[in-house]
């Protein structure tokens, strides 16, 4: 079955779920059902006092697919403004949804379906026998914005899953039972890697030790690869005036996403969203010649989005995140050059920390929305096909995606997939010509004259919280060795040998490990068991023979057997491991 179809099928289940909603729940009043990656969902604003959750999705389920048994045609109509409003007019929010589309001198039409109809632009199947019942689930229940605004009713929103074959359905459910072991909210609590503080507000994690240690040696790894390709660190301030922001662009279209801060003196400032308008002023603080190009700037820093509360979820979506953020100013011949660095880079790293391939994603902008973007047509075109020409001369194959530009450029987006078949965005490299426009970005060429420059913006793991998040899950916290908080764990076997164990650990630190300890007295089972629980790599269990020269009996993570090595042999193995970054 291809997307279109499937498509209209999800697009159909969800007008029935609509109706079964309204027959169990009189008086509902109805949103919007679109269809998502693995189904479709609809929005309801239920009578006072009626609360629906999950533990009602059965019933609701049941009269579904009882209506879907009724074998209904679906019919379309064309009507005028007045017709809708006249048949809508108990439905406030698609009252709304009328008089804007009327607006805009759109088309409007209703469906009707057995027992329902709905205000829609159509995309069904020709009867409700063609919507596969047994590949249909009711999933779960969620708070809802009506059109995403705060300011707005909040709405409960049914999701649904549906599939072409009752297999896929299965499939898919299996997946979301492992993607619950591996939730990295989950994860990161039992790992102590990171926490949120109802004090310190939703959205603004707060990482520990080990979850620093984490993101540090991460993020040592992406400045080493940038060092050797001629990268020089930079540091900007956390907020900036408003000004700024009007001159990029930003402001004019993401001035609701900001956190604003207003001076004692009336002066408009606000946190910073991303770091690229900043670089350009270090950029253009000095004249510069054609032979100090590229100017190659890299700098993690954190950066602030005003993020609706009911969208905010564990590390994927926070309102604080830190950006491990490059920004190359180059002449227009150096821009092939720059970009295959920067695809070196994500190449090496996202091996390294397994994920082995990576999928090109080409994002582009939307012609029938350009008003979305910065700067003009013939500039978009012009950088879209040179991003066509750089990936084929790569040799390899990508895919296109309308829409998913920034604001001021198309970019190469990298989607990796994970252990269990997700796929994400990562990194993300990004032509720019329009804030070199906007601020003036020069540098005098070999004639003395004025010459425009290009902007790259390049991301490699983005969002260091999100990528988290992703990383969390694909290990299931089983991090590679070089990853790890905490590479090997020693564990005592009696308080006489505690001393024993602090100088070999003192000795495994200096060599270069990460090295944990359990002193507590306690049973070696429970000491195994919670080094286990920590997804540990290696665990060393301290006893006489350890202590006293004898070959080392070694637990490793996800291996049945020990295996049996020399201290010696023991280190230099695990110093491989971290000096080649193996998975």
């Amino acid at each position: 079955m291809n997307q279109e179809n499937l498509d209209s099928i999800r697009h159909s289940a969800a007008h029935m779920l609509a109706a079964a909603v309204l027959e169990l729940y009189p008086g509902t009043k109805l949103g919007i059902g679109p269809t998502i990656e693995d189904g479709f969902y609809y929005d309801f604003l239920f009578p006072a006092g009626q609360v629906v959750s999950e533990s009602d999705l059965e019933q609701i389920e049941t009269k579904m697919k009882s209506i879907i048994k009724g074998h209904h045609n679906f019919v379309g109509r064309k009507v005028s403004a007045a017709e809708a409003e006249a048949e809508e007019k108990d439905q406030p929010f698609k009252l709304e949804l009328i008089r804007e589309f009327a607006g805009e001198d759109k088309e409007l039409t209703i469906y009707e379906s057995g027992p329902f109809k709905d205000l829609c632009r159509g995309g069904h199947v020709n009867n409700t026998k063609e919507i596969p019942a047994d590949a249909l689930k009711l999933h779960r229940v969620a708070g809802a914005y009506w059109r995403g605004d705060e300011k707005n009713a909040t709405l409960t929103r049914i999701y649904g899953l549906l599939f072409s074959t009752k297999e896929e359905l299965d499939s898919h459910l299996l997946r979301l039972e492992e993607a619950k072991k591996r939730d990295h909210r989950k994860l990161g609590a039992e790992l102590d890697l990171f926490t949120f503080s109802d004090l310190v507000g939703p959205g603004l994690a707060l990482w520990t030790p080990k979850g620093t240690l984490l993101r540090n040696t991460l993020d040592d790894f992406v400045q080493q690869l940038r060092k050797e390709r001629g990268y020089e660190k930079v540091s900007i301030p956390h907020i900036t005036k408003k000004e700024l922001y009007e001159k990029s662009g930003h402001w004019d279209k993401f001035k609701n996403d900001l956190f604003k801060i207003t001076t004692r003196e009336g002066h408009e400032f606000a946190m910073k969203p991303m770091n690229c308008p900043h670089h350009t002023q270090i950029y253009n603080h000095i004249a510069r010649s054609y032979r100090d190009l590229p100017q190659r700037y890299a700098e993690t820093t954190m950066c602030y989005r005003d993020e609706q509360s009911g969208e905010l979820h564990g590390l994927s979506r926070v309102r604080g995140f830190t950006q491990d953020d490059a920004h190359v100013f180059c002449r227009e011949s150096q821009v092939k050059e720059e970009m295959f660095r920067i695809w070196d880079i994500i190449e090496i790293f996202y091996k390294a920390v397994g994920f082995n391939e990576l999928r090109v994603r080409l994002s582009l902008h939307d012609p029938a929305k350009f008003e979305n973007y910065l700067g003009t047509k013939e500039v978009w075109e012009s950088t879209e096909k040179q991003l066509r020409e750089l990936v084929k001369e790569r040799g390899v194959e990508a895919f296109e995606a309308i829409g998913e530009a920034a604001m001021y450029g198309p970019k190469i987006d990298f989607m990796a997939k994970d252990s269990i078949g997700r796929q994400w965005q990562v990194a993300t490299i990004q032509i720019d010509r329009n804030q070199p426009e906007r601020f003036d970005l020069v540098c005098t060429n070999e004639q003395g004259e004025k010459e425009r420059i290009v902007m790259v913006h390049a991301a490699i793991m983005g969002s260091i919280e999100r990528f988290l998040s992703i990383l969390i899950e694909h290990h299931a916290g089983a991090f590679p060795v070089w990853v790890s908080p905490v590479q090997v764990h020693l564990a005592p076997v009696s308080s006489k040998h505690v001393d024993g164990a602090r100088l070999l650990l003192k000795e495994l630190s200096d060599a270069g490990i990460r090295v944990g300890i359990d002193e507590a007295d306690e049973t070696m089972g429970n000491k195994v068991r919670k080094a286990v629980g920590q997804k540990i790599p290696y665990i060393v269990v301290v006893g006489d023979k350890e202590l006293g020269g004898e070959p080392w009996m070694i637990r490793v993570r996800g291996e049945k057997d020990q295996i049996k090595m020399t201290k010696e042999e023991f280190v230099q193995k695990v110093l491989e491991e971290i000096k080649e970054r193996k998975y």
